[in-house]
């Protein structure tokens, strides 16, 4: 696989990272008594690790080039010091917060049965496989949309940011605008942040590493569309 073609097929797996029922999700037609699932089973699925996570690619990277781009981002999600002023896993429990839920309950969540497939697996990649594999899972895939074509061809169309009082959970479900914190740190570093993990990943991944890579992010989409298609069945969608 040459490096174009290592590009193009992870372009292709981001494209495909489309939930078809987030439709349901963004224009209101969730239940508000069955929301909290969707924000539990997230937080419990990588949004609180999601600093260890890729922390896991940093420590195994030979490269110090690459490893200064995946601990900024580590040191970003971990802190907010550059950026967000505070660890990004407590900025996501001012969603549910603002919403009038009980934080309690994200402190023993039960993950649903394909969540836990998903969240095994992403503790099976991110330890075991090749580091760039690793970074790839994270910095591409989690962090990543079905928009990342636009961070390498300033043709295709970006992803798309509505005024912050056009978030879903702003306008169907009440949302303070100022409990969207993690929003505005996301779309700070957005662009940065995308520009360096392509860079990482296109950059430093051994030639005998790339099908590897692609094969396990071809494993990581299908996990992960099983586990939004059961969290939204279990939202009642």
């Amino acid at each position: 696989m040459n490096p174009a073609e290592f590009q193009e097929a992870l372009l292709q797996i981001m494209e495909a990272k489309r939930d078809p029922d987030w439709i349901s999700f963004t224009s209101g037609r969730v239940p508000r008594d069955r929301l909290h699932v969707h924000l539990e089973q997230e937080y419990e699925v990588y949004v609180r690790d999601f600093p260890v996570l890729v922390a896991r690619a940093y420590v195994r990277c030979p490269h110090p080039a690459a490893r200064r781009e995946l601990i900024e981002n580590v040191y970003e999600e971990e802190t907010g010091g550059l950026v967000a002023g505070r660890p990004h896993p407590e900025l996501f429990l001012d969603y549910p917060r603002g919403l009038g839920m009980d934080l309690e309950r994200f402190s023993s969540i039960r993950l649903l049965p394909a969540a836990r497939t998903y969240r095994e697996l992403l503790d099976e990649r991110t330890l075991y496989a090749h580091w760039s594999a690793a970074a790839a899972i994270t910095t591409l895939f989690l962090e990543g949309t079905s928009h990342d074509r636009s961070v390498l061809d300033p043709t295709s169309p970006p992803r798309p940011e509505p005024p912050l009082k056009e978030h879903p959970l702003v306008k169907h479900y009440g949302l303070p605008v100022e409990n969207l914190r993690l929003t505005k740190a996301h779309r700070a570093v957005e662009g940065e942040h995308r520009e360096a993990a392509w860079k990482v990943v296109l950059t430093f991944t051994p030639s005998e590493q790339r099908e590897p890579v692609v094969r396990a992010m071809h494993e990581i989409l299908a996990s992960w569309l099983a586990y939004r298609a059961e969290v939204a069945r279990s939202c009642g969608v």
